[in-house]
């Protein structure tokens, strides 16, 4: 079996900026919830999907806040959107699919957890975590984990997240150390661009194992001796961004594999909660129902 793993947040940022306004009968915005109704179903209509669960984020800052205060914290997500993070719970829940809403940590935690998690069991072959998000390709095991960029349509595998980022998933936090991150606020470190950053790390795998000294690297690269002063002087700045470019991967999954299948939307929550919102021609999409 597959097991597939949402990025519940980044659909509903997706769809919310992504649709028209739809509002609600009582005014509300419900275009991102409405996007989100739309992937999931289509999602469940693929014969493939039989065991999945949804991740989603909080507006509560998350431990990383604490190691830099400048990380990403959500106080800029539109007012509209946020107001629907609940909802988005309530229509994972009345479609009959495991949901986990993430306080003190992130929605990526979730998803590596339990992508490790479930890789684990005998009868998983694959487990897909549906997200474009660079943090998860660090996840990516062989053709056992991969990433689904679903937009797209574009699966990363051990070799894809090679080709893409010129390092091995491994290294993926250590390239986002240096690099930096903007959709996360992660600074990166002078000078140390996509190209410098992936060769060097091709080389040597991880930030502490580059040489302090140019002198010493056999791997070229434009402007090694800027590169290597810069990297000298924050090093310490470099493994701080990476601890936080690090997806958690012990937080408590409790669902069991029999409890990530999908066995039918609630015949009596799902099509209420579509006529609440004023999504009532999708009421009837999912095609199964318990």
């Amino acid at each position: 079996m597959k097991v597939h793993l949402v990025d519940g947040t980044y659909e509903l940022f997706r769809s919310h900026f992504g649709q028209p306004e739809r509002l609600a009968p009582d005014g509300m915005h419900v275009s991102a919830v409405r996007g989100l109704i739309m992937t999931l179903i289509s999602l469940l209509h693929q014969p493939e999907v039989t065991h999945l669960a949804v991740a989603f984020d909080s507006s509560i800052k998350s431990f990383r806040n604490e190691l830099l205060p400048a990380y990403k914290d959500g106080s800029d997500t539109p007012l509209e959107l946020e107001m629907q993070f609940p909802l988005a719970e309530r229509v994972v829940n009345a479609l009959g699919i495991v949901s986990w809403p993430m306080h003190d940590y992130e929605a990526d935690d979730a998803l590596a957890t339990a992508a490790l998690l479930y890789a684990k069991q005998d009868t998983v072959q694959q487990v897909i975590i549906c997200s474009p998000d660079k943090d998860l390709c660090q996840m990516v095991s062989g053709d056992q984990i991969v990433c689904l960029d679903r937009k797209n349509n574009f699966i990363l595998n051990e070799f894809g997240v090679l080709k893409k980022f010129g390092v091995l998933p491994m290294s993926i936090p250590d390239y986002l150390g240096l690099v930096g991150d903007t959709a996360d606020n992660i600074p990166g470190i002078p000078k140390w661009g996509a190209k410098s950053s992936s060769t060097l790390l091709h080389r040597y795998i991880h930030i502490e194992d580059i040489p302090n000294t140019y002198e010493f690297w056999d791997v070229s690269v434009r402007g090694a001796t800027a590169l290597s002063l810069s990297l000298e002087n924050n090093r310490e700045k470099a493994y701080l961004y990476r601890e936080i470019a690090t997806v958690r991967t012990d937080l408590e999954i409790t669902e069991t594999l029999k409890e990530l299948e999908w066995l039918g939307a609630s015949k009596n929550l799902f099509p209420s909660l579509c006529r609440e919102l004023g999504l009532g021609n999708l009421s009837n999409r999912p095609q199964k129902w318990q």
